[in-house]
């Protein structure tokens, strides 16, 4: 069973630019499929999700922890208007938390969720 999550910093973003966990659900239904935009190593990937009224290519960038089977981690996003992409310090960062965050147990990720540092999606396929 597919488990996808979504940090609490990303979900602060996500309400900004209206990005919907069912977007969220379809992205992960496409990288399912291998519609990854980019492997960034150690666990970290990169999807584009179309905004309201754009396209791909001008919208949201997501970069996700997952082992690309069962977890899931919306951990950072970004607008395309906004910057080109992240640096070589911010991606060192990321790798970093996603290996961390794909170790972590049943029990740690219980955890995370009640202190709400996690927040769980609901997943659904369009």
């Amino acid at each position: 069973m597919n488990r996808v999550f979504k940090t609490h910093t990303f979900s602060r973003w996500m309400k900004d630019v209206e990005l919907t966990d069912k977007l969220l659900s379809n992205a992960v239904f496409e990288m399912q499929n291998g519609l990854i935009d980019a492997d960034l190593g150690s666990g970290v990937v990169k999807k584009r999700i179309a905004l309201a009224g754009r396209g791909k290519s001008s919208s949201s960038r997501t970069l996700i922890a997952t082992n690309k089977n069962d977890r899931w981690f919306f951990i950072f996003g970004f607008e395309k208007n906004e910057r080109e992409n992240i640096n070589a310090k911010e991606l060192k960062f990321l790798k970093g938390f996603s290996s961390e965050l794909l170790k972590i147990s049943d029990i740690a990720l219980l955890e995370l969720l009640k202190s709400k540092e996690l927040v769980e999606v609901r997943y659904e396929k369009e």
